[in-house]
């Protein structure tokens, strides 16, 4: 398994990453800092000392649009981490119809194992690539059966003549390589061989028998043998075909599942947004099974325990839960006590004053000043905000979320979708201009609307 992390990656520079993406919340920042930091301690410890120290998971109490997912995404994404989001309004406590809690595990040790196959491929595709090379010239360069020598068959259109001097074959395939890399042969057709599978489609689609833990696929590949078939593709066609083919046969999936079970293990981050809909008010546990169900079934999954998946257990001890809420009519002393154990940290979140989402506007690397304007490029068209219109995009945002649910920065896509609207449609025929968004472009786009309260709590 490739380093997760780097072991000099401090508190304070895990912190300057997030910033980049993430206006203000410092305290949330600091708290999944020192988390992640923990993480890199731990793996420098003796194992039986490491086997001892569990994550210290993390509770997120605000409104929504204030960062709460961004900031896992982001640190997940800062680590390289098998990373894993769950609404947990969507489980049911067991017995019930509905997913179960054990699927979180499944989900993300499958993620991992897709991570770890995107890195073994990237890492042999080079090799892969000559040999697809080779096995391209093969189709293009057929031994002709009535001459001594080899024919080109992307040479279609030569005169044939009945006696000729036998050419190299190592010549011609030269030449053709040589055509094959300047990217003449695109468009030439050629016959190859791809593996069709014949497993029946209902086999594989088992409802919930992945939940024992085992593949169907894998285990009726035996019984089903891939069957052979030729194709007439066209050459850049059966590149991607035959990489396919070779890359599977340059990786090692048992190898794959046994890193990515380590990976899920050692690094897993899940992230269980919506967590205050499964509490019930006062501590009431009864028997209500998207409540207090849910808690009892997560809480062995937080504490951990092994979850059989297809390829293999994994054992949930050591994995990152983040979870977040609004706690609006809860709190999190309602949670199960035994759930509020395994999450020891708890931070809230402050709700985007007026200062904040302006800057959220201009500071972030993905803001949607930034996003607004490239997109608009690509139509030829040029699009300046000034600062003042800025000021009063967010003096807009800031103000609806008060008069309306507050919901967080999000406001600010509704309200910058409407104020682009007509430049956005007409973008085509504007190409080549450039359009100042002013103060005053922004009030008499908006003026209309915010004006109606009630076609405002229905457009923004």
């Amino acid at each position: 398994m490739s380093l997760i992390m780097e072991d000099s990656l401090t508190p304070e520079e895990i912190v300057e990453e997030l910033n980049k993406y993430i206006v203000g919340q410092n305290e949330a920042k600091k708290c999944v800092a020192i988390a992640l930091r923990n993480r890199i301690r731990r793996r420098m410890l003796p194992p039986d000392i490491a086997e001892e120290i569990t994550p210290k998971n993390i509770i997120m109490i605000g409104p929504t649009g204030i960062g709460k997912t961004e900031m896992a995404r982001r640190i997940a994404k800062l680590t390289n981490a098998p990373f894993l989001k769950v609404e947990a309004t969507k489980f049911t406590e067991v017995g019930y119809v509905g997913r179960d809690v054990e699927s979180i595990i499944r989900d993300l040790t499958e993620l991992a194992v897709r991570m770890e196959k995107n890195e073994r491929i990237k890492n042999q595709e080079e090799r892969a690539k000559e040999i697809v090379e080779e096995r391209i010239l093969d189709y293009l360069l057929v031994p002709n059966p009535y001459s001594l020598e080899y024919e080109d068959t992307a040479e279609q259109d030569s005169l044939r003549v009945d006696v000729v001097w036998p050419k190299s074959p190592s010549s011609t395939r030269e030449k053709l390589r040589e055509k094959l890399k300047k990217g003449e042969l695109e468009e030439r057709f050629v016959e190859i061989e791809v593996e069709e599978s014949t497993i029946p489609l209902g086999i594989i689609a088992g409802g919930g028998m992945e939940s024992l833990g085992i593949d169907f696929q894998d285990l009726f590949s035996g019984v089903f043998p891939p069957r052979k078939k030729r194709r007439k593709v066209k050459v850049k066609e059966a590149r991607e075909i035959l990489f396919n083919q070779e890359v599977q046969k340059l990786i090692d999936m048992e190898e794959i599942s046994g890193e990515a079970i380590k990976r899920v293990e050692e690094t897993g981050i899940v992230f269980i947004d919506e967590i205050d809909k499964v509490v019930s008010p006062e501590g009431g546990y009864g028997p209500d099974v998207s409540r207090g169900g849910v808690q009892r079934d997560l809480l062995p999954i937080v504490e951990g325990s092994t979850v059989l998946t297809k390829y293999g257990p994994v054992k949930t001890n050591h994995i990152l839960f983040i979870a977040a809420g609004a706690f609006s009519h809860t709190k999190p002393s309602d949670l199960l006590p035994e759930l509020q154990g395994r999450f020891p940290i708890r931070v809230e979140l402050s709700p985007l004053s007026e200062e904040d989402l302006y800057h959220i506007l201009i500071e972030p690397f993905n803001s949607l000043t930034k996003q607004y304007k490239a997109l608009l490029g690509t139509e030829g068209v040029t699009i300046e905000f000034e600062d003042s219109a800025l000021r009063e995009i967010a003096r807009i945002s800031y103000e609806l979320n008060q008069r309306m649910e507050n919901i967080g920065a999000r406001r600010l896509h509704t309200v910058m979708e409407r104020l682009l609207q007509d430049i956005s449609f007409h973008a085509p025929r504007l190409s080549g201009e450039k359009v100042v968004i002013s103060r005053d472009y922004v009030l008499r786009e908006l003026a209309d609307v915010l004006e109606d309260e009630d076609v405002t709590r229905y457009i923004l």
